[in-house]
């Protein structure tokens, strides 16, 4: 396994196999599981059946459990943008943290200062765009709200390495009902299989602070503004 300057420890996961596609896209996740070594154990251990590229811990120490080069099993069921194999087509990041279920709170400034640099080395690496740096809740709305409301996508926006809030929006809504709105969250990339938990996992990513399940003018302006910068070229 290749070791980066930015990782701290290795911890071989024997839950990977082969990739059939390019890496386009990195995936964010919580642990929802502490103390993060239980999450380490659950990661490393064929029973878990699941893994992860690298576990950043709170105290920011980044650990690897399998090589970049190889498909971890972190997403699960999930879709992006056309992609039903996102495993294949992604780099999973995992941060120890007790998500919703253990008393959900901001993420540890340690943590984050350990993963802007690991993102964009990646995003680098692979020429990946800002618009294919996502939530776990964003590729598995069905099932997952991680990282959930209070991952600061704007303090990643800063640095470039996602797509930032739309700063002025138009004040009228462009989508006539609720069908307009899902149909155009799944032309942006959405799987909406589930159309307000597409809806929710839209709104955890764009809108943190107000999360209904239900499209009104704000959201719509919102999407408008993603469609209409994507279709201009404008979100690498």
């Amino acid at each position: 396994m290749e070791v980066g300057e930015l990782v701290h420890k290795v911890v071989p996961s024997p839950n990977f196999n082969e990739r059939k596609s390019a890496i386009s896209m990195v995936v964010i996740h919580y642990t929802e599981m502490q103390p993060v070594e239980t999450a380490l154990e659950k990661l490393t251990s064929e029973e878990g059946g699941v893994s992860a590229h690298y576990l950043i811990t709170e105290e920011g120490e980044v650990i690897q459990l399998v090589s970049e080069a190889k498909r971890a099993w972190h997403a699960g069921a999930s879709f992006w943008r056309g992609s039903k194999d996102v495993n294949s087509a992604s780099i999973g990041i995992e941060l120890d943290h007790p998500g919703h279920a253990g008393g959900y709170r901001g993420f540890a400034d340690a943590q984050f200062e350990a993963l802007v640099p690991l993102v964009a080395r990646i995003v680098k690496d692979y020429d990946i765009a800002r618009a294919n740096v996502v939530g776990h809740s964003d590729v598995a709305p069905v099932r997952k709200i991680d990282p959930g409301e209070l991952f600061p996508w704007e303090r990643l926006a800063e640095y470039g390495l996602c797509l930032p809030a739309p700063a002025k929006l138009d004040q009228i809504d462009p989508f006539p009902n609720e069908g307009a709105f899902i149909l155009a969250l799944e032309r942006y990339g959405y799987d909406i299989t589930e159309g307000r938990k597409a809806i929710e996992a839209f709104e955890r990513r764009w809108r943190p602070g107000r999360i209904t399940g239900q499209p009104d003018a704000q959201l719509g302006a919102i999407l408008w503004h993603l469609l209409l910068e994507r279709d201009q070229g404008r979100t690498r």
